[in-house]
């Protein structure tokens, strides 16, 4: 494989998960809040899921979204050969 191959391959594989988590960001900030009335019901350790979410969950989403990009780059980057270490 020619090496603009192999940096193509890599960056739509970085733009795809790159998209990917900011759709999961995109539902748990604009998502939750715009609906926050019919979510009312639903219930997290006893709180309505809407004031948990802006409370802690949204945080702890950021925070594993964050943590979860970091090692699927350094995975894809072991991958390609364009680590720290390369």
């Amino acid at each position: 494989m020619q090496a603009g191959e192999r940096h193509r391959r890599y960056w739509r594989s970085n733009l795809r998960m790159t998209g990917a988590l900011l759709a999961i960001w995109f539902v748990a900030t604009f998502v939750v809040s715009w609906f926050a009335r019919e979510l009312q019901t639903l219930t997290v350790l006893g709180f309505p899921f809407p004031f948990f979410m802006a409370a802690q969950g949204a945080l702890l989403i950021y925070l594993l979204l964050v943590a979860f990009y970091a090692w699927r780059m350094g995975k894809l980057d072991e991958e390609y050969g364009v680590g720290e270490d390369a």
